[in-house]
């Protein structure tokens, strides 16, 4: 199983920004937390982090083509604001998880609704680093589950 691990704007300065809302861990200690739980899982993923609307676009089409199973994805403020971030995974059709390391519905009201949560097979917010890995292993569940159905 190969999966695409997406993280969005600002998260490159996880550890320094914002510690009360985002914690003290950087996004290099996530991605190693990442592959360790992805190796443990028989499977493969490539992160990329990108404060460019038009880089993570890319990286789902480039997904889309190269048969990537399914994506992990914190699109940040983008989750908030980007129907074009919508409209590239709805393009690919890739199964997706949205995660995001603050509790959105105990912020600010503009923070309670993304553009992709109704469109992912779930969504996993509040639980800081964990957010990623809970979503990492209900992603491979759930792509395991639809081979299973299908086979």
């Amino acid at each position: 199983m190969k999966l695409l691990v997406l993280h969005g704007p600002n998260l490159n300065l996880l550890g320094t920004r914002e510690r009360a809302v985002y914690g003290n861990f950087t996004l290099a200690e996530i991605d190693t937390g990442l592959k360790k739980i992805a190796e443990e899982l028989s499977c493969t993923i490539t992160s990329l982090q990108s404060n460019s609307e038009s880089q993570l676009i890319d990286a789902i089409h480039r997904a889309g083509a190269e048969k990537i199973d399914g994506i992990l994805i914190n699109p940040a403020a983008l989750g908030h604001t980007s129907i074009a971030l919508r409209d590239a995974i709805l393009g690919v059709a890739l199964p997706f998880v949205e995660v995001h390391l603050s509790n959105i519905y105990a912020r600010e009201e503009f923070r309670h609704k993304t553009y992709l949560s109704d469109i992912a097979i779930g969504v996993i917010t509040g639980f800081g680093a964990n957010s990623y890995y809970l979503g990492l292993m209900a992603l491979v569940k759930a792509l395991a589950e639809r081979k299973d159905a299908t086979t």
